[in-house]
């Protein structure tokens, strides 16, 4: 399907599946490099990431574990600037090599408080890995260690991401039609 409809707007395929997983693969590779003496903790950030995560770690062949924590920042197609969350961490990261699985790092405001609350409970380190970076939104400074594509600032739905709960079953990434 080149164009879908979610509830009032029009989406254009932008990016297909087979590159995306082409990029999931190479962002694994470089983290079972880098971390394969470290025994890490994969945390994936519900619910966008559930794909990213799920292709990510088919590829992962270094000993690690995984854990979820959802954090919710999204009305609609804007952030609203107000992170909560939903479903905290329950393993101790003390001393741990922990990744950050993120689906895409708009602003960066819900990492940062991601790593804020992470970095109290004294992890060894703390690497994001993101399948899409908007770099022209980014209104604070992060460290991306894994960045699986960088994307202009349009609205996007699919392979996880959603509009209002929808679209998240696709396998490509749309983008909003204006």
């Amino acid at each position: 399907m080149n164009t879908i409809q979610i509830k009032d707007k029009q989406f254009k395929v932008s990016i297909k599946e087979q590159e995306i997983l082409k990029e999931v693969i190479r962002v694994a590779n470089e983290i079972n490099r880098d971390l394969a003496d470290k025994n890490p903790l994969f945390l994936s950030v519900l619910n966008g990431s559930f794909m990213f995560t799920a292709d990510l770690m088919k590829h992962i062949t270094i000993p690690c574990e995984i854990s979820f924590v959802k954090l919710a920042s999204y009305q609609g197609i804007t952030s609203t600037g107000v992170i909560k969350e939903v479903i905290g961490l329950n393993e101790d990261i003390a001393g741990r090599t922990v990744v950050i699985v993120e689906d895409i790092v708009d602003t960066g405001i819900t990492m940062q408080r991601l790593l804020e609350t992470l970095g109290t409970r004294n992890p060894a380190s703390i690497h994001i890995a993101s399948l899409l970076v908007k770099p022209e939104k980014l209104k604070v400074k992060l460290d991306i260690n894994y960045v699986a594509m960088e994307i202009p600032n349009d609205f996007i739905v699919g392979y996880g991401l959603d509009y209002d709960g929808y679209g998240r079953n696709y396998p490509d990434i749309y983008t909003v039609i204006d």
